[in-house]
């Protein structure tokens, strides 16, 4: 098992979750499965409730499992937090937002 960044972290990108397993794009965060080992330390340290275990996405998550390991062979480590996006706060309850992920 590991954990999956979906939907509610696109176009906000808060990092108070992070740590050596996630990878930051441009307006998107992802977990590397590779690396990550399971903590869930990261569950209740992110404001949008976008990190999931991968054996508990619901079927219209399905496909952040697959982005999550597609972007984190190529996007930067982070390990760190920063200051999220500027407009974070206007786009954390907005659903629907896979259409606007930058890669």
């Amino acid at each position: 098992m590991a954990y999956v960044v979906t939907e509610s972290c696109i176009k906000c990108v808060y990092t108070d979750c992070v740590s050596d397993c996630f990878k930051v794009g441009p307006n998107f965060m992802v977990i590397d499965p590779d690396e990550c080992i399971d903590c869930g330390v990261c569950m209740s340290e992110c404001p949008v409730d976008a990190l999931v275990l991968d054996d508990e996405l619901a079927p219209e998550q399905r496909i952040y499992l697959a982005l999550n390991r597609e972007l984190a062979r190529s996007w930067a480590s982070i390990t760190k937090p920063r200051a999220p996006l500027a407009e974070a706060d206007a786009w954390k309850d907005v659903k629907g937002k896979l259409q606007f992920l930058e890669r």
